[in-house]
């Protein structure tokens, strides 16, 4: 007799407190995950039906206007846009290259341990607190009044941590021979680092761009005290130096201080539909470049 057959003949069989503890564990993990995903499934579902009978193209498409009732959304999408743009342009190269410093040159343990200290401790400070101290400091202090720009800049301090231990963790994923390999051809450091190890973790460093982009759509308590709540369409430029409300300030406002239900339901979907896009889009890409790469 093989090897296998007296491991099946000195297996002993399952005693039954065992099989009961076994199937408790697997319906207690199923249970969860069922009532996980009912969650998502009912809210989505919700949102939809109570949001799509709103949308419209005049809807999307125009101003609001107090003289003839309408309302339009379009100054609140350009402003979601603006202050998009304006947070990844100043948080990307940030995060990534405090990434690449920590990973990369960082010799001393302690100051690199309390930089990832402090990251860790902005990620966990409510959103309420960056809005209070983004309209003191940005709005007050640097003189930029209620702004997108000054939205902007606190959404940077919000989004930091998040693209820095994204772009970190996949810098690690990189192997270590790629590096000495390019080191044994005579590259030099930051040749390494930008034609090999960046090149190889890209597709963690766009998701995590994804994933933050995400975050800045869903934001509204800092810019409450940041942004404001004008509804004015404005080119990039004028935009970002004046007051504006994005699409989750705006729903703020048309469901608690206008009463406003559908059209907070209508935005409410639109913002669903852009985070089922931003997630199906981390998933795209983190495949692609994973299937590029092996």
């Amino acid at each position: 007799m093989d090897a296998s057959t007296n491991t099946n003949q000195i297996k002993k069989p399952l005693s039954f407190k065992r099989k009961a503890y076994i199937g408790t564990m697997s319906f207690l993990m199923w249970l969860c995950a069922l009532i996980t995903c009912g969650l998502v499934v009912f809210i989505l579902a919700y949102v939809l039906f109570r949001g799509l009978p709103n949308l419209s193209w005049g809807f999307v498409s125009t101003a609001p206007s107090y003289l003839s009732g309408n309302i339009g959304i379009l100054p609140d999408i350009l402003n979601t846009v603006y202050i998009v743009l304006a947070s990844l342009i100043i948080v990307l190269p940030l995060g990534v290259g405090a990434a690449v410093y920590l990973t990369e040159y960082a010799t001393n343990k302690k100051l690199a341990g309390i930089i990832e200290y402090a990251a860790e401790t902005l990620s966990g400070i409510p959103s309420i607190i960056y809005g209070l101290v983004g309209m003191l400091f940005f709005c007050q202090f640097c003189g930029l009044q209620t702004s997108l720009l000054a939205g902007a800049l606190t959404l940077v301090i919000m989004n930091l941590p998040t693209i820095m231990r994204t772009a970190q963790e996949s810098l690690k994923t990189v192997p270590q021979s790629y590096r000495e390999g390019a080191f044994g051809l005579g590259a030099g450091k930051w040749r390494v680092i930008r034609t090999v190890v960046l090149p190889n973790c890209i597709d963690g460093i766009i998701t995590g761009c994804i994933l933050s982009t995400g975050r800045i759509l869903g934001e509204s308590a800092a810019l409450l005290f940041t942004a404001g709540f004008a509804h004015a369409v404005n080119g990039l430029w004028k935009g970002l130096h004046s007051a504006g409300a994005t699409l989750t300030v705006a729903l703020y406002v048309y469901a608690k201080e206008q009463g406003e239900f559908e059209v907070a339901f209508g935005i409410a979907a639109i913002l669903v539909i852009l985070a089922l896009i931003l997630n199906l889009a981390a998933r795209m890409v983190g495949a692609y470049f994973k299937k590029k790469r092996g």
